[in-house]
């Protein structure tokens, strides 16, 4: 099965979102000693969170982009909208989490910096198993009629 277009980000972003949850509720959970319900609770209010935060920042960072006079994405500008859209989720986050969790800001922290690594490899291997699952996007397909990379005639 091969999904394209809006309804494969739809697909994707979906069930992205609720494995996510799920496993960051469930992982809290054991790591931290709390209530499933309560770590489950966070975690679907985090997801909301990045959800909102990464329309709205790639919104704001796409206007600024568009002003610039060289509009390329190079390494640098990549390494910037890294750092902001997870210099934002951090500092909606690190607050929510002290509060949430009853804890200090020092341990709510370390928190959400271990929740940075696990998504960061959470996205990895999700975005490898979703393409295997649900085929590759047309933008990553190779051109028709040649081999992958060749140019078609």
């Amino acid at each position: 099965m091969t999904l394209q277009g809006p309804l494969r980000k739809v697909v994707h972003a979906t069930l992205f979102e609720l494995l996510a949850v799920v496993l960051v509720g469930l992982g809290l959970s054991w790591l931290l000693g709390q209530d499933a319900t309560e770590t489950g609770a966070l975690a679907l209010v985090t997801s909301l969170i990045a959800m909102v935060w990464n329309i709205a920042f790639n919104t704001a960072f796409e206007a600024w982009e568009r002003r610039q006079a060289d509009r390329r994405r190079t390494v640098r500008r990549r390494v910037a909208h890294a750092i902001g859209f997870e210099g934002g989720m951090v500092a909606m986050t690190v607050p929510l989490i002290a509060w949430w969790l009853e804890m200090g800001w020092w341990e709510a922290l370390l928190t959400d910096l271990g929740l940075m690594a696990f998504f960061l490899v959470y996205a990895f291997v999700f975005n490898w198993a979703f393409d295997q699952v649900f085929g590759l996007p047309a933008s990553a397909s190779p051109p028709t009629g040649g081999e992958p990379g060749e140019q078609a005639r």
